[in-house]
């Protein structure tokens, strides 16, 4: 039976694509939104990159205007936090004490930001990057000749070194582990980030572990400081060394948890009156054979889109191919699929050195492809991942077999 009641918890991108695809589906009934945060649903990639450059501001990155909620007749209930879920009386209930009723519940909890273990982390002028208040704060004390030291090397802290760079700042990136975005690229293109990186005068320390961050309560941080007593000096710091999926509310109401919000194919928990969707849910995958948490946009989309055909009546199982992107510098890097450890790599390359694809295979099938500055490998790379077609391996590091052809041999 469809709800007459939908309540959304958090107010990230799959939030607010859930209601737009709740009433693109036909879905009339009330939609109650309710967000930690002030603002409306918004985009998070350009936190990193334009926006924390100031090319770009708040409307740009908004995802739909309040008019939007208002004509649709959303309830929107901001700047508040849910305590607790009484999935027996169908209520829950905010920090203020406020109490909702709800036929069927969203959880679009999202993540945080994984804190840093050290001493010294707690001192002012240390920042996370994941909403637009830590962006608006971060973009306030960057200024050229600023010192940022960046803790991680994965897409984000990259994204943002390189914002960094652009506006004048003095950047250091530190990372633990001996390349570049170890847990989510390929050395090819590991390498290639760093050399550009390197070009762009950001200093990579690779392979270095952060033992403290120096300073006092009344300047703070100072510097940052790595094994064998090493300081390297820092006027800023931006801590980006992953997330943690937002599971405790899920959890104290007795919902399963692991590594996210456990949920089937179609979104659904095991209440079947509670759905979870984007980077906090945790979902069966046809491309890893196993469960698969997404920390993405096309993840946070699609799910949405999933839940609201459940919430309707049109369930529809969460297939898509997982696909993500980058923009550093000039670099456009763009990636789909998920490949195992051991899966085969083949390498395109191109006359232009900025331009190559790493593929990804599993017996004779595409699982994943990397594609920096060069869109038709990425297109061609997700289409193949879909489709499960059987692809020689010359074919795919041939510059001069097209995306036309790879589809069609």
């Amino acid at each position: 039976m469809t709800p007459s009641h939908i309540t959304i918890i958090g107010a990230g991108h799959a939030a607010g694509q859930l209601i737009a695809s709740l009433r693109s589906e036909g879905f009339t009934g009330g939609i109650r939104l309710i967000g930690e945060e002030p603002h409306l649903p918004y985009q998070r990639p350009p936190l990193s990159k334009k926006f924390l450059a100031g090319e770009a501001g708040i409307d740009a990155v908004t995802l739909r205007p309040l008019g939007f909620y208002e004509k649709e007749g959303i309830e929107l209930v901001l700047s508040a936090c849910v305590q607790s879920i009484d999935r027996a009386g169908h209520t829950l209930t905010l920090e203020d004490g406020r109490a909702f009723d709800y036929d069927a519940l969203v959880l679009a909890t999202g993540t945080r930001a994984r804190p840093l273990p050290v001493p010294g982390a707690g001192l002012s002028g240390v920042h996370v990057l994941r909403g637009i208040d830590d962006s608006l704060a971060l973009k306030a004390v960057l200024a050229p000749g600023k010192r940022l030291v960046v803790i991680g090397g994965g897409y984000v802290g990259l994204e943002a070194a390189a914002t960094a760079s652009k506006l004048g700042a003095h950047v250091t990136v530190i990372e633990a582990m001996p390349r570049l975005m170890a847990r989510v690229a390929s050395p090819e293109l590991a390498d290639h980030m760093l050399a550009v990186h390197r070009d762009n005068d950001v200093h990579v320390l690779l392979n270095t572990k952060v033992t403290a961050l120096r300073g006092s309560g009344r300047t703070g941080v100072d510097a940052v400081m790595i094994e064998h007593g090493v300081p390297v000096a820092a006027d800023v710091v931006l801590v980006g060394i992953g997330a943690i999926a937002n599971v405790e509310l899920a959890a104290a109401a007795g919902l399963a948890v692991a590594n996210g919000i456990v949920v089937d194919a179609h979104m659904c928990t095991g209440d079947p009156q509670i759905l979870a969707i984007g980077d906090c849910a945790n979902h069966p995958s046809p491309f890893t054979g196993g469960r698969l948490r997404l920390e993405s946009v096309q993840g946070a989309v699609d799910q949405a889109v999933c839940a609201a055909k459940t919430l309707v009546g049109k369930p529809d199982a969460y297939k898509a191919v997982p696909w993500f992107w980058s923009d550093q510098y000039d670099e456009r890097l763009q990636m789909a699929g998920v490949p195992g450890a051991d899966d085969a790599t083949v390498l395109r390359r191109y006359d232009d050195p900025r331009q190559f694809a790493v593929w990804r295979t599993r017996g004779g099938k595409v699982t994943g492809v990397e594609a920096a500055n060069s869109s038709k490998d990425y297109m061609a790379g997700r289409r193949l991942i879909e489709s499960g077609k059987l692809i020689e391996p010359g074919q795919l590091a041939d510059p001069t077999v097209g995306a036309k052809a790879l589809l069609a041999s």
